[in-house]
């Protein structure tokens, strides 16, 4: 499973975001495709909200990978 450190001072993340900020997506058109058509799960649970946010702890899964929050 990857991680997805947040920035000193942050709190949270957005989904959009943060797939196309580890690459598991190349662009936040495709970020939104995906996330629109089901794809994505956090914390188990399939989210189609792109501007969901994301916290230290949540797990993000897509296209068979799992990224950490921390």
């Amino acid at each position: 499973m990857g991680q997805f450190q947040l920035r000193a001072g942050e709190d949270f993340i957005r989904l959009g975001q943060v797939l196309k900020a580890v690459g598991m997506v190349d662009s936040g058109a495709e970020a939104k495709e995906v996330i629109q058509e089901g794809l994505v799960s956090v914390n188990g649970e399939t989210e189609t909200r792109r501007g969901r946010k994301l916290y230290s702890g949540d797990i993000v899964s897509y296209d068979g990978k799992e990224l950490q929050i921390g």
